[in-house]
């Protein structure tokens, strides 16, 4: 696994979901259900999770998820219960063979030439084939996951910009990301699977026509413990008034007041 861009302060499996969404849900407002994300080695396991749900139709993986946090649903899946490859590699439940990396299935599609479609499919971040045969989705407030791999949170970019504030608030580290275009489930869940990292991505044309993700949200994918660090650090942020909603101050007004609030003799 990766270096960690952010320190990690708690166990996973100690979090008190039900105070630490109260939490967060008085520092940012979020208006869609924070979910967790877990994978399983079989497909027994993946079942056993309490009222899991199990789809009788071919979704994508951005359906999947959007069932758990736009329809508070436990949902778990196997590779065979997605719609083809894509979704599949993604999550480590299929694809990666010399076809999928080929991208030919996306050239003229999403590309001009296969040579472009195979370049974006060696960009994308994957979980590698063969550890998991199973992934469940499910609101972090069920407590279902116990604890999951990854948390999953929708927010506005001002919503978000205070998150990544609260995640930098101690052990500062600049935090890079990469767009992929289409595909970007691969920049969120993806990357943040595979490398541990927090991991924020612009949702694509397929998170949003089949997941119905909104204009105004961004996704950022980050393990329990990195969440709870991010609202330790918004927590602080808000202690010295830079909180959610950011209030406008005002393009033409004197701007020396309103910093000296915060930096003050500084």
């Amino acid at each position: 696994m990766a270096e960690q861009h952010v320190s990690i302060r708690v166990d996973p499996a100690d979090i008190d979901w039900s105070v630490t969404l109260g939490r967060l849900d008085r520092l940012l407002r979020v208006k869609t259900t924070p979910i967790g994300m877990k994978m399983f080695a079989s497909v027994d396991e993946m079942e056993a999770v309490q009222k899991i749900r199990r789809p009788h139709d071919v979704h994508t993986a951005d359906q999947i998820v959007s069932m758990a946090s736009r329809l508070n649903w436990t949902v778990g899946i196997t590779g065979r219960d997605l719609v083809g490859a894509q979704c599949q590699a993604v999550l480590g439940l299929g694809g990666q063979d010399d076809e999928w990396y080929s991208g030919r299935h996306m050239a003229g599609v999403w590309f001009e030439t296969p040579e472009d479609a195979a370049v974006h499919q060696a960009a994308m971040d994957v979980v590698p084939n063969g550890s998991y045969q199973a992934m469940a989705v499910s609101p972090l407030s069920t407590g279902r996951l116990a604890p999951p791999d990854i948390c999953l949170v929708y927010a506005t970019p001002g919503q978000m910009i205070i998150l990544i504030n609260g995640l930098q608030w101690s052990g500062y580290k600049k935090l890079d990301w990469g767009c992929v275009g289409e595909s970007a489930c691969a920049d969120s869940w993806g990357r943040a699977l595979a490398t541990g990292e927090p991991s924020l991505s612009l949702p694509c044309y397929a998170e949003r026509r089949y997941g119905g993700v909104p204009d105004d949200e961004l996704l950022m994918a980050l393990r329990p413990e990195h969440l709870v660090q991010a609202i330790e650090g918004m927590e602080a942020l808000s202690r010295n008034g830079l909180r959610y909603p950011i209030p406008p101050y005002g393009i033409q007004t004197d701007a020396r007041a309103g910093l000296g609030v915060s930096y003050g003799d500084r």
